[in-house]
């Protein structure tokens, strides 16, 4: 591979520049993070088995709980740790925020690892030696840190900073207190460290029910900020975990375990969204104390948030996508409607069009809603420049051309001779080279390429009135044949003697017609999906869910498509022309059908 010249890096375009880059920038510029070294706890053996002399590098994580399917938000999400951490060499870890065991499945571990690899990010480095209890390099679980977790709560405990809460649920709803109102102590808030520990032990040897108590860290009843009013660190929960079994009947909160977390992997900045923003005390109040006690590394990871990716006509609420694939609303979270990266994929969206709609969606600490458009637009660029092109009819109705046997038949007037056609492969790449297909007497046509009447501004197929095949023939409408319910069934043309594209005199008849077509011969046929947004509300989620549906969101079409189509691979994006931009559904393909999705149209008409 060659260096680029001096001509091509000065053409590369800048990173764009976001208040992220501005912090990483400065901290690696004060040398932050210097004394860093791969692992977690001072003499933590577990937690320094591999890499313990590694040079300081920037760390990031992306940290998704396994209980669901990624959604579109989590792109940006993991576009925005990965870019980071490879723009700035550092890392980047996929660590699974697995502390909920009853929403938590292997499933879900196993789609979020396909979803980010898909996205072009590895979660491992082949020269690392594995940790124990890690799958990959760079691919962690917070249940590989259940053990720390609990020793860490025993010195807050000992240390005066947490008790157990014995009491209800609702009693401590009541006593938290609202943002008017400060909280009032626990009346189990004064026991001694000694009584707390012993308590704390009887939780983890399941001597109490579940939700009977809970382990607090002793902060500030009358904190403005609510998530300082003692949050709750432990809660009893007998369920079987996906990755520890049955070893623990106690489980740590996420806004424990998440902090405790990223200093073990001495990740320097935890990037998060907005709605973290006020658990950002906790998280440094948990952090300075355990590095006061010795457990953590200092300088520990600091937290930044970035407004999350708001798309109109879209939900991302991990309950309510559930609900939809519980009741069978969709075809299962990798629905082509659904907004899950699975989801996504089926449809036809590509990695890179992901990623540039991430870029262009800016990184800034304000919210707001990018429209829909934007993101088909990003398919769009990335998929006009590479995808092979094809012709495929949605609609057919047939087109007999009455004097093919005539002029094509040879001495026999044989109806049934066809003529060679080709187009190119990509227009703007002829090195690709062309594709084959047939012309015949009979072809299928669109359905609303027809009319009896001219109406304004059309141009194509009505009696009298010449219109251009693609890459075949001029044909001159002659008529067309309805049934008693007025259907249209069949229309008719003759061929126009010496007008084949490429052919000298090709242009000597000039049409404002040009329609795509594919040969009764040789068509395929196809089932074809055209997708829609899966919600007609622009801010979806506000009132009932199933009123909110688009219920136009799928239109299922038996189609007849080009032969170059035959050999399509799963995955595989073409330009069906003037349609727009589909893909060989990978599902239906193992199941030996041939289903292509609608990714995107050719322009934008939501609404039209």
């Amino acid at each position: 591979m060659t260096s680029p010249t001096d001509k091509d890096v000065a053409k590369t375009p800048a990173a764009p520049s976001n208040f992220l880059r501005h912090v990483i920038e400065n901290d690696l510029a004060q040398g932050a993070y210097t004394g860093r070294r791969w692992g977690g706890a001072p003499g933590d053996a577990e937690h320094h088995a591999h890499g313990m002399n590694d040079p300081a590098r920037v760390r990031l994580r992306f940290p998704p709980e396994p209980n669901g399917y990624l959604h579109i938000g989590h792109a940006k999400s993991i576009w925005l740790n990965f870019e980071l951490a490879r723009e700035y060499g550092g890392v980047c870890h996929l660590r699974f925020d697995d502390t909920n065991p009853e929403k938590e499945e292997q499933e879900y571990v196993d789609s979020i690892r396909d979803a980010v690899e898909w996205l072009g990010y590895e979660t491992y480095l082949a020269d690392r030696p594995s940790a124990p209890g890690v799958m990959q390099p760079h691919e962690y679980f917070a249940s590989d840190y259940f053990d720390f977790m609990y020793r860490a709560a025993e010195y807050l405990i000992g240390a005066g900073l947490a008790y157990v809460d014995e009491q209800s649920a609702e009693e401590v709803r009541a006593n938290r207190g609202d943002f008017g109102k400060p909280g009032t102590d626990s009346p189990y808030r004064t026991r001694t460290p000694e009584e707390n520990l012993a308590r704390f032990r009887a939780m983890r040897d399941g001597q109490l029910a579940d939700g009977a108590a809970t382990l607090r860290a002793k902060i500030d009843m009358a904190s403005p900020n609510i998530n300082m009013r003692d949050p709750a660190l432990y809660r009893i929960r007998r369920a079987t975990h996906h990755n520890t079994g049955d070893k623990w009947c106690i489980y740590p909160m996420y806004t424990y375990a998440h902090p405790i977390e990223d200093a073990l992997e001495q990740i320097t900045h935890s990037i998060c969204t907005l709605e973290f923003e006020d658990q950002r005390p906790f998280y440094d109040w948990l952090l300075d104390r355990l590095a006061e006690g010795g457990l953590i590394a200092s300088p520990h990871p600091r937290q930044y948030e970035f407004a999350r990716l708001n798309v109109t006509h879209v939900l991302t609420s991990k309950r309510k996508l559930r609900q939809l694939v519980e009741e069978k609303h969709v075809d299962g979270w990798d629905d082509p409607r659904m907004p899950t990266l699975a989801g996504l994929r089926r449809r036809g969206y590509t990695p890179e069009a992901l990623r540039l709609f991430c870029e262009r969606s800016g990184t800034t600490k304000s919210g707001g809603w990018i429209d829909y458009a934007a993101l088909e637009a990003a398919l769009r660029d990335t998929l006009d420049p590479v995808a092979p092109r094809a012709m495929a009819v949605l609609d057919p109705v047939k087109l007999v051309i009455t004097n093919w046997g005539e002029l094509m038949g040879g001495p026999d007037k044989d109806e049934s001779a066809l003529d060679d056609c080709s187009a190119p492969i990509h227009p703007h790449h002829p090195e690709l080279g062309k594709r084959a297909f047939k012309l015949g007497r009979e072809v299928w046509i669109e359905r609303t390429d027809y009319e009896d009447v001219q109406p304004k501004g059309f141009f194509r197929l009505f009696p009298g009135n010449k219109v251009r095949l693609k890459y075949g023939h001029v044909i001159e409408c002659t008529g067309a044949t309805r049934d008693a319910e007025g259907k249209l069934i069949e229309v008719q043309a003759k061929l126009v003697p010496d007008t084949k594209s490429g052919t000298p005199g090709a242009d000597a008849i000039k049409v404002k017609g040009n329609i795509t077509w594919v040969a009764v011969a040789d068509a395929v046929q196809a089932e074809v999906r055209l997708y829609e947004r899966l919600f007609s509300e622009a801010n979806p989620g506000g009132g009932e869910l199933l009123e909110e549906l688009n219920r136009h969101s799928l239109e299922v079409c038996s189609a007849y498509v080009e032969p170059s189509l035959a050999d399509a691979k799963p995955e595989a994006a073409f330009q069906f022309e003037r349609h727009g931009y589909f893909v060989l559904d990978a599902k239906a393909a193992a199941a030996g059908q041939r289903v292509f999705n609608r990714a995107a149209g050719m322009r934008d008409s939501w609404g039209k």
